[in-house]
């Protein structure tokens, strides 16, 4: 995989930016984690839930791949159910 397999012609411009950053992090472990996540999920986030993710956009990679691996524990700021369906989407 290589980038998006979503096309955003469909979404406001807050949840394209979020696409957009999600595939463009920085490292390709966490493009991966965070760009499937959105292509599966971020039509469906509700506002809420949006910005727990625009949030979760802000934390460094390195910050989040030890939450991803389990090698730090999560922030609780960030210890939310949509985190866990970020880890979920992961598995799969």
């Amino acid at each position: 995989m290589t980038g998006t397999t979503r096309s955003s012609h469909d979404l406001d411009p807050r949840r394209r930016r979020a696409l957009v950053r999600s595939w463009r992090r920085g490292t390709r472990e966490m493009d991966l984690v965070l760009g499937g996540f959105a292509d599966a999920e971020i039509d469906r986030l509700s506002e809420d839930e949006l910005a727990q993710y625009e949030a979760l956009l802000e934390v460094p990679d390195t910050q989040l791949f030890k939450w991803v691996t389990g090698e730090a524990t999560v922030e609780p700021l960030h210890d939310t159910p949509l985190f866990a369906r970020i880890l979920a989407t992961r598995a799969n």
